[in-house]
């Protein structure tokens, strides 16, 4: 059933293209009751606007807090046309219906993200009337047409010239939907505030900015992304991303950012990296991680944090690759680059941040912190007779940035500078050992004089004795284990260094 718009309420924070609105409900005949500055614009363009002050018989109190919260107001929208009892009590106490509701909500979100806002600014910017009015015209969305944000206002425009005037239930339900949207969005949002400190036991999340994916994992499976890649990302050349190229994007801009103040590189295959260095210039590093294992790079996903340069370029054009992330790219470089379509090359804008992470699991969702801790120097506990030189300190570091951005079990080789060959999500430990040296030996690397990172303890000395017969050094772990000791002996025996870390980075 089609509902004439006869009088509506107008009362928004953000004016940008509500002129042609106004317009058109004018030409309809439609009258308007409005509030402060919204009846300030409205009336600049000429039409007459009843004060919700007149209606209600009240000013607007409290600095504001109160102006539209009156059963004047809320009666207007939510008595039922076609209830008789609803009509008669409309009539008794002179309610006049508000059939059109347009309306938006204090800018709460972007008060919390600004610099500088003061507590009491951001408590200010918790609409009560607002989201009051959305509620009242949702629910009644058999007889009032609800608008609730700035972003519908060309699709209520539409709607209102295609019906002349009289939207359809189908258009009042659908713009009903959006407003619970607008609405659950925003008390998540409050709620997110304000549980910063309380940290109470409850889960919410919600994200309105979505895109739909090509599919998920699979071509049978849908997909969709719920965040904001534009602020993350610029798109300079290639298709659209996938499910799977998002996964692994998102692994790589997480290993790449561990190597702060370094010129890094990595090559990541389904989540893992078959690839990870750092050099003098970006050019090596690329290099040095291809050589890593040049098979797997093939249809990788690639990232840096430093600006690709032409040398660089030159090299990785040689390369079938999927994705090349990188903070910048020189214009030859990127020319250059581009030379292939569907490469997708994302200019990287904005570093990752947060410090939660969720997940989908049986019926629910497990939720934890990130895992934010990087092993330093400074956290190395040397458990054997001989403490590791200056190199091979370097070296378990880098490796053990590796490992944590590793699939458990994990067993990762390197020198300083360079992943040789890692061994990831294998049911033992001793099993990702050896197919991290067999991975070694199949790239012609020779690990005598590298070292092992291990994100778990070793429940047993089988790991640092393969490890040491084919001639590795030192050893970094965090420790744990009830036959540490085991473990400790084996490499005092055998000269090899071992440091522990006291955390795990287990990855599953």
């Amino acid at each position: 059933m089609n509902r004439k718009i006869t009088r509506a309420l107008i009362s928004v924070f953000y004016k940008d293209n509500l002129e042609p609105i106004v317009h058109e409900l004018a030409k309809n005949g439609v009258e308007f009751v409005s509030t402060g500055g919204t009846q300030e614009f409205i009336e600049k363009l000429g039409y007459k606007v009843t004060a919700v002050e007149s209606v209600t018989g009240y000013p607007s109190i409290f600095g504001g807090r109160v102006k539209t919260l009156h059963p004047a107001v809320f009666g207007g929208i939510l008595y039922r046309r076609d209830h008789a009892g609803d009509v008669a009590q409309a009539k008794e106490h002179q309610i006049a219906p508000l059939d059109l509701v347009i309306v938006d909500l204090y800018p709460f979100e972007e008060t919390v993200a600004s610099s500088g806002a003061s507590a009491d600014e951001i408590i200010e910017k918790i609409d009560i009337g607002g989201i009051s009015l959305i509620r009242a015209g949702a629910k009644n969305f058999n007889d009032t047409l609800i608008v609730s944000s700035r972003e519908q206002y060309s699709e209520l425009l539409s709607v209102l010239q295609s019906s002349h005037g009289s939207p359809s239930l189908a258009d009042r339900k659908r713009f009903a939907a959006m407003a619970f949207d607008i609405t659950s969005h925003y008390d998540s949002a409050i709620f997110e505030y304000f549980n910063q400190e309380h940290q109470l036991p409850s889960f919410k999340k919600s994200v309105r900015q979505g895109r739909t994916l090509r599919y998920g994992e699979n071509p049978h499976q849908q997909g969709a992304f719920y965040g904001d890649l534009d602020a993350m990302f610029q798109q300079l050349n290639g298709k659209e991303l996938s499910y799977n190229n998002l996964v692994d994007v998102d692994a790589a801009v997480n290993l790449v950012q561990e190597f702060e103040g370094e010129k890094a590189f990595v090559i990541i295959k389904h989540t893992n990296a078959c690839g990870v260095a750092t050099a003098s210039t970006i050019k090596e590093a690329y290099l040095k991680a291809y050589q890593a294992d040049t098979t797997s790079a093939f249809g990788g996903v690639l990232a840096t944090n430093t600006t690709i340069d032409l040398a660089a370029a030159e090299e990785i054009n040689k390369l079938f690759f999927e994705i090349l992330i990188a903070p910048g790219f020189s214009e030859e470089a990127l020319e250059l680059l581009k030379s292939k379509k569907n490469r997708m090359l994302l200019l990287q804008k904005q570093k990752l941040s947060g410090t939660k992470q969720f997940k989908t699991l049986l019926n629910g969702v497990i939720a934890q912190d990130l895992d934010l801790k990087t092993d330093t120097a400074t956290d190395l506990q040397v458990v054997t007779e001989r403490s590791p030189s200056s190199e091979e300190v370097k070296a378990l570091l880098f490796a053990s940035k590796v490992a944590k951005h590793t699939k458990s079990n994990t067993i990762v080789l390197a020198v300083d500078g360079q992943l040789l060959a890692s061994g990831v999500g294998q049911t033992s430990r001793v099993d990702a050992l050896k197919q991290s040296l067999e991975k070694a030996r199949a790239f012609n690397f020779d690990v005598k004089g590298a070292v092992m990172a291990s994100d778990a303890f070793f429940p047993f000395a089988d790991c640092v004795e393969i490890a040491q017969q084919h001639g590795i050094t030192a050893v970094i772990q965090p420790g744990g284990s009830v036959r540490d000791q085991d473990s400790i002996n084996y490499c005092n025996r055998h000269q090899m260094a071992m440091v522990f870390t006291g955390i795990r980075h287990f990855k599953h």
